[in-house]
């Protein structure tokens, strides 16, 4: 007579006899944990760097409006991320001490500036010995227009009795100053260059009353 065994004691050998999968899964689970939790400290790295390499941070760049500026742009003894800035946009300003560069590419609501929009610029007069505000497409070119207008600078800017002045960005020409947006569709970025500010503060940095850098308002788009 065959007797027969219960199945429980054969279920727990079985287990027991197997412990590598166990173990081996829970390897794989770490080796993915590890994986995941690496790739994403990469990523977040990599993009806190491009930031604050492209945008600055209030340790680096001031903000007024729509418009940035590096604080130490050009200067010997600048900030990492500043260098890395000036390097990777392949310019060669004059020291902060000298001159301050403002860049906009969004209007004064934030909204980025394009070409297939137009938009009125409103200044005031700025203390400095001789500045410019120039157009340029997003990759730092300028914008090909058959009239050849590219910028304007503070001797030839057409200005109000009271020293203000109105620029006009748009496709065709409008009246007072108008800068052309050209054809085709892109974003564009304006930077205001100013030299030689009459005030500066405890390091020689030039200094620009926040009301005193233009004021960007859309005023309509195709």
């Amino acid at each position: 007579m065959t007797s027969v065994l219960p199945d429980q004691p054969f279920g727990l050998a079985a287990r027991r006899a197997k412990p590598w999968v166990e173990e081996g899964g829970h390897s794989m689970r770490s080796l993915a944990y590890f994986i995941g939790t690496f790739a994403v400290a990469l990523l977040l790295g990599i993009g806190s760097a491009w930031y604050l390499i492209e945008e600055g941070s209030p340790l680096t760049t001031t903000r007024v409006g729509p418009w940035a500026s590096w604080n130490a742009l050009g200067n010997p003894t600048a900030d990492p991320y500043t260098r890395a800035h000036l390097a990777r946009s392949g310019r060669l300003p004059l020291t902060s001490t000298v001159a301050r560069y403002f860049v906009a590419k969004t209007d004064s609501a934030g909204r980025t500036l394009t070409s297939g929009c137009e938009y009125l610029i409103v200044g005031s007069p700025i203390n400095s010995r001789w500045w410019s505000l120039a157009l340029y497409d997003d990759d730092g070119g300028l914008v090909e227009n058959p009239s050849g207008r590219y910028s304007f600078n503070s001797e030839e800017m057409l200005r109000h009795a009271d020293g203000t002045y109105r620029v006009h960005l748009a496709r065709t020409a409008r009246p007072e100053n108008w800068l052309p947006t050209g054809d085709g569709y892109r974003h564009l970025v304006l930077m205001l260059r100013i030299y030689s500010p009459r005030e500066t503060d405890s390091l020689g940095i030039g200094l620009v009353p926040d009301e005193r850098l233009p004021e960007i308002e859309r005023l309509s788009c195709e």
